[in-house]
């Protein structure tokens, strides 16, 4: 298991955004008259610090919704339907964004802990 990397947080928080991004362009092309282009990824899965048994960090709950919103996206991705994928894009948003928020407070608990004092010259 690698070292926490306090930049892991940012990473699920960029995540959120652009997940939320593009559930919203869904949302507008589907408005627009456009159906979702069928198609599969030549890997679906994703990023290794993302995948179970890498050592990710944060609650076991939010990862199994996490891999259950991945899984959602890759099967919708497979249809024509917009807003399928932009509700699952949502999904992605929330779990991820509740992933970095985990995540940043389990670092910053960490650089909360007491530190020893040096002792004082008098």
């Amino acid at each position: 298991m690698a070292p926490p990397d306090h930049g892991f947080s940012a990473r699920l928080a960029g995540l959120a955004e652009a997940a939320s991004k593009e559930a919203h362009a869904c949302r507008a092309a589907d408005a627009a008259g456009f159906d979702w282009p069928p198609h599969r990824a030549a890997d679906p899965r994703p990023p290794y610090e993302l995948q179970p048994g890498t050592g990710r960090r944060g609650p076991e709950d939010l990862w199994r919704r996490f891999d259950e919103a991945v899984r959602q996206l890759n099967t919708a991705a497979t249809g024509q339907n917009m807003l399928d994928v932009a509700r699952t894009y949502d999904e992605l948003a929330a779990v991820a964004a509740a992933l970095a928020e985990a995540v940043g407070q389990e670092d910053g608990a960490g650089a909360r802990r007491p530190r020893a004092r040096a002792p004082r010259s008098a």
